[in-house]
């Protein structure tokens, strides 16, 4: 349960309601951020612009180089809600999520890349606190990417940093995304109140 209550769609103004329509469509059911973070409108759409105009403007990187180093943010704060939806979004993406069970030995699996590896160093270094980013590492980040595609993995890294600490926070965990067998955060909250 978490620490926020969820708003339900009947407690929602017309944007979130609506938001709610357009996520459910989109991911099989609607997010438990989205249900929290409602509570503060203008958050909600303030995130809402943010998060969609990332995802619309990170196409530098190869989605699977950017979104291990996006995963192995939440798997490193321990966001089960974060690793659950990003392990969707992989899927849906057609890229190969088994080889997540081997993201502790991803320096030796010959499941992942160079690049791959070189974009989780990144991610460990930025998410460590204080943070461990070497001159080096940037500068064979840039010889992988060039200067766009390390602002974007930078981004992406800081962005899903945002989000699992905010998740965490609030209590927020696995949903069942990556199972395709999503709960209904406003259900859970009834079901407790009965």
């Amino acid at each position: 349960m978490t620490r926020i209550t969820p708003l339900a769609p009947e407690q929602a103004g017309p944007l979130v309601r609506l938001a709610y329509r357009f996520a459910g469509r989109r991911f099989g059911g609607v997010p438990e951020p989205f249900t929290v973070l409602a509570h503060h409108r203008k958050l909600f759409a303030t995130s809402a612009v943010a998060e969609l105009s990332a995802q619309k403007a990170s196409t530098v990187l190869p989605a699977a180089v950017r979104d291990i180093a996006v995963y192995r943010v939440a798997y490193t704060i321990g966001c089960s809600w974060c690793v659950d939806f990003g392990s969707m979004m992989m899927r849906l993406e057609g890229l190969d999520i088994d080889r997540l069970r081997d993201i502790d030995e991803y320096r030796t699996s010959p499941r992942y890349s160079d690049d791959e590896r070189a974009a989780i160093d990144y991610a460990d270094a930025m998410t460590t606190t204080p943070t461990t980013v070497t001159d080096e590492q940037v500068a064979d980040l840039e010889r992988r990417f060039g200067k766009a595609g390390v602002v974007e993995l930078t981004y992406q890294i800081a962005l899903e940093n945002q989000r699992s600490r905010m998740n965490s926070a609030l209590g927020i965990v696995d949903q069942g995304f990556s199972t395709d067998s999503c709960r209904v955060p406003w259900a859970d909250a009834s079901d407790s109140r009965s």
